[in-house]
């Protein structure tokens, strides 16, 4: 059994870049990737900002690999460029070398096909051209495809737990590797811009019309995006001789079911799954370097997580930020692409700037870092992700020594 579970891969692509070294070059330059909506009709296209992945279908499709096969979904595009992006950043050649396994996250899985096509489905007219699309729409034929594409496939499932579901993916392979089920395995998610989601959140009144501003005191809500983020997680056996990115030496989650959509008020959720994860890794809160915040821009998400944040680290708060104001919120795939931005903190020693932010919250003591700070020495950095349902994790990804 693996005592240690090693990142040797990461694999990206978001509104602030196609893969690992472009996004890198955008976090760096402190540019965000939130902008107009191009890619879907709607009525509010003029009106939101969002986190938009520019590119067309076709283009995506090109950039996975994949022109030979038959047209899918945005959600698989994103997510086979960036899980394919992983495994050749983590040098694996041969799948058959060592159990390897796939865990992919996602919860808009097809609808941003089905959602157009649903009309023509209900028409008794029509001549059924566009069933073959209503099998997209399931979130497992989005992970099914991408563990085709990398071929992964002692171990393949699908995590949908809203926007803690990449993050409970990387805790689930971790979990796999440790109990000897696989020796290596993909994890991260992806989702991709709707119609769907874009009204479900204006129904929740909790979108910005402008730039979001994550633990402002005037901030206004989120602004939605897409993308996929991948990392590949390794047993000691399984990464020995290979270059070692990070370690993934804590996880946790909890769920604290105080509102179908609101995260509880005093932050019960967060605190449960950062204390969990800081048991699993055995460190305290004084040893984290830097928190990568899930930092929504919303007025309940901010207060609970900077409430939890508050009373884990009382006044000694690292280094804080959202990096939400860059790619927008991802959604299912936020905490995998935030994976990659914690392993690149790590490996960079950075710590990436909380863009928009000026009014200190009168409800928190701490202050995000607005600025890009370079030569730190970041050995562990906190991830969190908080889902609808009060379904909360926390990530602790540690230096390799």
């Amino acid at each position: 059994m693996s005592k240690k579970i090693y990142i040797t891969g990461l694999g990206i692509i978001s509104a602030i870049g196609n893969n690992v070294e472009e996004t890198l070059d955008f976090l760096n330059k402190q540019k965000s990737g939130v902008s107009s909506l191009d890619n879907i009709v709607s009525r509010y296209q003029h009106q939101l900002p969002v986190g938009e992945v520019k590119a067309s279908n076709d283009e995506l499709k090109k950039l996975a690999g994949i022109e030979h096969l038959p047209d899918n979904t945005r959600t698989t595009y994103l997510g086979i460029i960036a899980a394919k992006e992983a495994v050749k950043n983590a040098g694996i050649n041969n799948m058959k070398e060592f159990r390897t396994g796939l865990i992919s996250a996602t919860s808009v899985g097809g609808m941003g096909i089905t959602e157009n096509l649903w009309f023509d489905y209900l028409n008794p007219e029509k001549t059924g051209e566009w069933l073959r699309y209503i099998e997209t729409h399931e979130c497992g034929d989005s992970t099914e495809s991408i563990a085709e594409s990398v071929g992964a496939t002692d171990y393949v499932s699908t995590i949908s737990t809203a926007c803690s579901s990449s993050a409970n993916s990387i805790m689930f392979g971790a979990r796999l590797i440790k109990h000897g089920i696989v020796d290596r395995i993909i994890v991260g998610g992806t989702d991709s811009l709707s119609r769907f989601t874009i009204n479900g959140f204006m129904t929740l009144m909790i979108l910005d019309n402008e730039h979001c501003k994550p633990f402002d005191a005037e901030r206004k809500g989120l602004n939605l995006g897409e993308g996929a983020g991948f990392i590949v997680l390794e047993s000691e056996e399984a990464a020995k001789g290979k270059t070692i990115l990070a370690e993934l030496s804590g996880y946790g989650n909890s769920n604290d079911a105080y509102h179908q959509t609101a995260s509880s008020p005093d932050g019960a959720g967060a605190y449960l799954a950062m204390e969990k994860a800081f048991k699993i890794s055995g460190l305290k809160p004084e040893n984290i370097s830097y928190i990568n915040a899930h930092g929504t821009g919303t007025a309940i998400n901010d207060l609970s997580e900077g409430t939890a944040i508050t009373r884990m680290f009382g006044k000694n708060v690292p280094f804080i930020s959202s990096t939400k104001a860059y790619t927008g919120h991802t959604l299912g795939a936020c905490g995998g692409i935030e994976a990659v931005f914690s392993v690149l903190a790590i490996n960079h020693n950075t710590v990436f700037p909380n863009l928009n932010y000026k009014n200190q919250m009168p409800e928190v003591e701490f202050t995000p870092t607005t600025e890009l700070l370079t030569n730190q020495k970041i050995d562990h950095v906190l991830s969190n992700s908080f889902g609808f349902g009060g379904n909360t994790s926390a990530l602790i990804f540690s230096r390799h020594n």
